[in-house]
């Protein structure tokens, strides 16, 4: 069967939002060439080939592709032409040229060679592993280990290294955590890597579900976590120690009147997701319902908070 690879121009710092948005148009799926992660990449020591030096370049560049079936794709790329518009008109940050550019591949060719965009990630002790790389932990380092499918979420994007940031340092030992918006699940899990003695996690899209439900087995820790199917907190009405949300400045700010809810006495909110022209707005939201800023860390044109009440 032959599909489309449809690749986008774009940088670094847009690379996920692109990604989001042929996912959401329905790709079946994402590789992410970022110039900045491979040059990272050759001074990491994780890969020991050898690699051309004029490939390495720190440039802010990056292209996103994904696998478009072939039948009705004129209407499929008119809807990631409207998307990509609206991200050129709504973008705080450099998001390149975004132009796109079609080639033909067998499913049999993209199916795997997706697969060569992701890499093993270090955020501390935290290591996100595609399940497909061997890779061996150092004493005192946490393997996360994860197959993206379909699901937002991979370890890279600033706004998950600022949570696995101040997750590990909350030290995480028997503590309850709950997940919203988990996406392929990595939170959750190197929660209960880190310790977390009961985690729930929800999402409200089927794929990102499957997705994380398949990561918990990956990482034998379906026992620890739950997964389920859920618009935000509707499917719990239980209280945690830590409570995350990696989402947008819009959905944080539509639960910051009821995440109090969910914390026990003294417990934690990590919030990320956040670009820079959002944070006061986000940040107000929250302390209007009784939130203090504990830890603000910022990468990038990204913001995470720590808060508590």
């Amino acid at each position: 069967m032959k599909f489309y690879e449809v690749t986008v121009d774009t940088t670094s710092e847009a690379s996920e939002l692109v990604a989001e948005i042929l996912t959401e148009a329905g790709s079946n799926g994402i590789g992410i060439y970022d110039n900045n992660d491979l040059a990272d990449l050759a001074d990491s020591g994780v890969v020991w080939d050898y690699m051309e030096e004029h490939l390495i370049k720190n440039d802010g560049k990056a292209q996103v592709k994904g696998y478009f079936e072939v039948e009705n794709f004129q209407d499929t790329r008119a809807d990631i032409e409207e998307r990509l518009e609206f991200l050129k008109k709504n973008c705080p940050f450099d998001y390149g040229t975004l132009d796109i550019s079609l080639s033909t591949v067998d499913d049999c060719d993209w199916v795997e060679s997706w697969k060569q965009y992701y890499k093993p990630i270090k955020a501390g002790r935290v290591t996100i592993v595609p399940e497909w790389i061997e890779y061996e932990a150092e004493d005192g380092e946490y393997i996360v280990k994860i197959d993206p499918g379909m699901a937002f979420g991979t370890g890279e994007h600033e706004s998950t290294k600022m949570c696995l940031e101040l997750l590990q340092a909350l030290g995480m030992e028997g503590k309850s955590v709950i997940d919203v918006g988990t996406g392929s699940g990595i939170l959750a899990l190197a929660s209960a890597k880190l310790g977390a003695s009961k985690v729930e996690a929800y999402d409200i899209d089927d794929n990102a579900v499957k997705s994380a439900r398949e990561n918990c087995v990956l990482n034998d820790l379906q026992d620890k976590i739950t997964v389920a199917n859920a618009n935000l907190l509707d499917k719990t009405a239980n209280k945690f120690d830590v409570v995350l949300a990696n989402i947008t400045a819009d959905v944080l700010i539509m639960l910051a009147q009821s995440l109090g809810n969910y914390m026990k006495k003294d417990g934690i909110v990590i919030i990320s997701g956040i670009i820079l022209k959002r944070e006061c707005d986000v940040k107000e939201a929250f302390e209007k319902f009784g939130f203090s800023v504990k830890e603000r860390i910022n990468m990038g044109e990204w913001i995470a908070f720590k808060l508590g009440l």
